[in-house]
């Protein structure tokens, strides 16, 4: 059975929709109204606050803490200044990718972590002898993210960080009213945002200092469901759905590389050895044979199609998590790909999903065909290729002190 956060005596409360999930362990809120609508748009037009505390978060300390953290992530971490945040993702020395997630260092010798799977087997097992101690902070510190435009707004009204001047993906810490607490501008809505880390016996302090200074700034409650939502606008893959862990895929066809999903840009080949890295060499010497792309659905061909059954046209009232085959446009045997995640974009009133191509497609502006299940019939649509990031607004990078 799934655990509270510390966060649940108030999350709770504001769940009218009585909608949960298990994350992690840990019930999260997969939506607290009976429609996600209002929480999807605080995202893009005030704030949302979701509780975040199911990721896996670990602080790595030692004299040997960038040396091990360069070794493990396909980034080379030694180059992170303090308090400077990163992207990034890990491999097997086959270049396949374990899993993705944030790296922040809060100290000369001090790292902080962030996962979708748990981790800790995996990165202790790579120690061997040096200086280095990992701990696992996942249920001893509680995490909340508070995404959109008056986000900044609002935390500026409850503690006293500088956030007029902290950069996107820069670290802070933070005073309330007799508590401390780590900001970090991130997130996983593609928007301006920040995710709050705090030790779990200031969790309800944290909350509510958050929530009373949001009253004036139309903040609410968001799920997992409108996160989903922003997260597909935003391009942003997530593990167990647009690609699987090297550790729990059950084929090599299963598997992917950073460069494959996207991420060829985390990854800092000309370096010291680090996991991964003859491989990874050697694709970006040869090519990839998949790349991950966004895919725009042509409306009225989709229009057209239900209205042939005599049917209006039909999408998921939210995101979606399933294999949907994509084919060559000319040739409808010929199977080219496959969607991974998808959504009706509310902000880009566009029918989009994010996809895994072969190579020889992935050029935006290229024209594939989507299939699409009408009246238990296979049909296709026209769709057109894209890069995966739909959703890229300019306020999510602007700091107010230059």
């Amino acid at each position: 059975m799934p655990l509270p956060t510390p966060f649940h005596p108030r999350t709770s409360e504001l769940n009218h929709n009585l909608d949960w999930k298990d994350w992690g362990g840990y019930f999260a809120a997969n939506s607290y109204d009976v429609v996600n609508d209002f929480e999807y748009y605080a995202f893009r037009h005030s704030a949302g606050l979701v509780d975040v505390t199911p990721l896996f978060k670990y602080r790595v300390t030692g004299n040997d803490a960038s040396l091990f953290l360069s070794r493990l992530i396909v980034k080379d971490i030694s180059k992170l200044k303090l308090n400077q945040a990163t992207y990034c993702c890990w491999c097997d020395d086959r270049g396949m990718v374990i899993d993705d997630g944030t790296v922040m260092r809060f100290g000369e010798n001090e790292y902080f972590v962030t996962a979708a799977d748990p981790s800790y087997s995996w990165f202790s097992r790579l120690i061997k002898k040096l200086d280095v101690h990992i701990e696992d902070l996942t249920d001893t510190h509680c995490a909340l993210a508070l995404q959109g435009p008056t986000s900044r707004d609002i935390l500026k009204n409850m503690c006293n960080a500088d956030l007029d001047s902290l950069k996107f993906f820069w670290t802070t810490s933070a005073n309330g009213d007799g508590f401390e607490f780590k900001i970090s501008r991130t997130g996983y809505t593609g928007d301006l945002g920040y995710e709050l880390w705090a030790k779990n016996e200031d969790a309800l302090k944290l909350f509510d200092a958050v929530w009373s200074a949001g009253q004036n700034y139309n903040i609410r409650m968001s799920g997992i469901a409108a996160l989903d939502i922003a997260r597909i606008e935003a391009g942003l893959v997530m593990n167990g759905v647009d690609y699987h862990s090297a550790l729990h895929a059950l084929t090599p066809a299963q598997m992917s590389t950073p460069y494959e999903l996207g991420l060829g840009w985390t990854v800092n080949l000309e370096r010291e050895p680090f996991m991964g890295q003859k491989a990874l060499k050697a694709e970006n010497k040869n090519g990839s044979r998949w790349g991950t792309v966004g895919i725009d659905i042509n409306w009225p061909d989709l229009e057209a199609l239900f209205k042939k059954h005599g049917l209006p046209p039909h999408t998921d009232p939210g995101a979606w998590r399933h294999s949907v085959p994509i084919y060559d446009r000319d040739d409808l045997s010929k199977q080219i790909g496959y969607a991974t995640s998808g959504t009706w974009s509310p902000a880009l009133k566009k029918n989009i999903a994010m996809a895994t191509l072969e190579i020889d497609y992935v050029k935006p502006g290229t024209e594939v065909n989507f299939e699409v299940m009408v009246e238990h019939h296979r049909e296709t649509v026209r769709a057109i290729v894209g890069k995966p990031q739909f959703f890229n607004p300019e306020r999510k990078r602007s700091i107010l002190n230059k």
